[in-house]
């Protein structure tokens, strides 16, 4: 298999996406704002892309949308027959039979790995919402470790008023956050909550005014870079395997990272 190759600016920017690597910090930008930043197959594959060919010092991702909105969700253009920027839309692979009903099932999974990478323990993601994260955009927020709202935010899971389901990993995190019968009636009603509520529901982390969103999102970076890499991707492993691990596979499990972590200190010491 060829190894993948970073986009380009030009590539990313044909996807409605902008990418700034500072250092340790990742900062991603939906770059659709004519279409509320409506998202596509190909920007969800060119996000898997830049999950792969990240640098490796990066520790942090920041995930934000250009203009007055985060993502207003998939782009309607997707339920069409045809192609989006290049790639077949799932009505498109789905007339041609079998083989592309085959074909549509691989083409989710790599979008879903625009999604799942946000995950990984050796980074932490945040995405930076301000108004409307709908449907897809709910989903990518809720693939973030953190999320930080402004006060204008307004998150609703769209997809079964489209006669669809959410694909894109959002209802695992949905489910852990706000229970199964909570996420039942955001899912089944599709209704919009407010910055207010998705405080009360714990799917934000922090709800701030919409002018101090860069701020407290840039500050949140600050602290998080204050902790040493190798004790945070440690704690975020533990984290992690904690809500499938019973109390005495997880107390093991802190036992076996906090020798590993003294024996690295002290080898540094010496």
């Amino acid at each position: 298999m060829a190894q993948m190759t970073a986009p380009t600016a030009e590539e990313l920017a044909a996807a409605g996406l902008e990418l700034a690597v500072d250092g340790e910090v990742a900062r991603i930008t939906l770059s659709r704002p004519h279409r509320r930043n409506a998202m596509t197959g190909r920007m969800w594959t060119e996000l898997a892309r830049i999950g792969h060919t990240l640098p490796q010092g990066v520790r942090i991702v920041v995930v934000t949308g250009k203009g007055p909105a985060f993502s207003s969700g998939i782009d309607l253009d997707m339920f069409r027959p045809g192609d989006v920027d290049g790639v077949p839309t799932p009505l498109t692979l789905l007339s041609r039979g079998p083989e592309g009903a085959a074909a549509l099932e691989q083409t989710i999974a790599s979008y879903q790995e625009g999604f799942l990478w946000l995950r990984r323990a050796d980074l932490v993601s945040v995405a930076a919402v301000r108004g409307h994260a709908i449907g897809a955009g709910f989903q990518l927020a809720l693939s973030c470790d953190i999320r930080i709202l402004s006060d204008t935010a307004q998150l609703c899971m769209k997809e079964p008023a489209l006669g669809l389901v959410p694909d894109l990993t959002g209802t695992k995190p949905l489910v852990e956050l706000v229970g199964v019968n909570r996420a039942v009636e955001l899912c089944l009603t599709a209704r919009t909550i407010d910055a207010a509520e998705a405080d009360r529901l714990r799917l934000a982390e922090r709800v701030v005014p919409d002018a101090e969103l860069e701020t407290a999102v840039d500050d949140l970076v600050a602290q998080l870079l204050a902790v040493p890499a190798d004790a945070a991707r440690a704690t975020k492993e533990l984290l992690l395997q904690a809500g499938r691990n019973d109390l005495e596979t997880q107390a093991a499990a802190e036992r076996t990272a906090q020798l590993a972590r003294l024996a690295a200190l002290a080898a540094h010491s010496r």
